[in-house]
């Protein structure tokens, strides 16, 4: 058995969650989690600081690949704007790293986690915490970024066997 490490990344413009797990064959352990705080300065320097602290965190904890959820667009066009460069910011950290990227929509992540699509933030906050044991506290961001790694590891292999076959 090999072991992967995963990160998942929960986007945000003034706050991102990262995640990071172990997985060995049918064994998971959590590695760490994390919530990117970029305050409320400029809009390019939070970009900045998510760039910034993202590589560090990877630079540290050297995973193997990372998954990021998608962007949610509701009815503010704006924030989704925002939303996304920011989405674009911890993707460009996760390139320049040269890891592997999958993304995966908010519903498909609470499908693999809660078991549903429509779960709320504490259902995915009470089975990380089952499924886990990290340590405590555990804020939404991170839990939701866990959530992502997750859903990964349940996918990825999926996904690199269908990548090989076409």
């Amino acid at each position: 058995m090999t072991n992967i490490r995963f990160m998942g990344i929960d986007p945000g413009s003034r706050k991102a969650g990262v995640g990071i797990i172990d997985v060995n064959g049918n064994k998971v352990r959590h590695v760490h989690h994390h919530v990117i705080h970029c305050g409320t300065g400029e809009f390019t320097e939070r970009l900045g600081i998510l760039f910034q602290e993202l590589s560090s965190i990877i630079d540290i904890y050297k995973p193997s690949c990372a998954a990021i959820e998608d962007v949610f667009v509701s009815k503010n066009v704006s924030s989704a704007l925002k939303l996304g460069q920011a989405r674009g910011a911890l993707i460009a950290a996760c390139c320049h790293a040269n890891l592997p990227i999958n993304t995966y929509s908010a519903t498909a992540v609470k499908q693999a986690i809660v078991g549903h699509g429509r779960a709320d933030k504490n259902q995915i906050q009470h089975m990380i915490k089952a499924l886990l044991k990290p340590p405590l506290p555990l804020p939404e961001d991170a839990a939701d970024a866990l959530a992502v790694c997750l859903c990964d590891a349940h996918h990825r292999p999926l996904k690199n066997r269908l990548a090989n076959i076409t």
